[in-house]
């Protein structure tokens, strides 16, 4: 696993009026998040397909809540001792997960069953005059291979 990258493995809890999953607590992350946003993405749709991202100061936390993405990340940092390393991670209804993406690793994901919403906790507010967000163009990856479930 990438040096910083956290998978936390989330619970459903059926009763009889419904389903409940707690997704994050702060105490167990040591950020307070400045933002939550909700991003959709339909069934074979890779999100930065053409060129993944990083952020420089800003931390993500991904969860998959309907449907299924395969999220892959990239270690690009010079001081990392993982720098090199891929991480591939399928997650979504099959699999619930809380994923912790450490700033300056470059991701992207693809959707890979029916539209995919992802809920991202950041740890800074986005400011468009100051966008925190670098497009890296020469990571190529085969999308269309296939992944195992982790």
């Amino acid at each position: 696993m990438i040096d910083g990258v956290k998978v936390k493995k989330l619970k459903l809890i059926p009763d009889e009026r419904g389903r409940l999953m707690e997704i994050l607590r702060v105490s167990e992350t040591n950020i307070q998040p400045k933002q939550v946003y909700l991003t959709t993405a339909y069934e074979n749709v890779v999100k930065d397909k053409q060129c993944f991202h990083m952020h420089k100061r800003q931390v993500d936390f991904f969860c998959c809540l309907k449907g299924m993405i395969r999220l892959v990340l990239v270690d690009v940092r010079d001081d990392s001792k993982t720098k090199g390393e891929i991480n591939e991670l399928e997650i979504g209804e099959e699999n619930f997960c809380l994923v912790k993406i450490p700033n300056k690793v470059i991701h992207a994901f693809k959707s890979l069953k029916g539209e995919a919403y992802i809920v991202n906790c950041i740890n800074r507010e986005y400011d468009r005059n100051r966008p925190d967000e670098f497009r890296i163009k020469n990571i190529y990856y085969d999308w269309e291979r296939m992944c195992p479930l982790q």
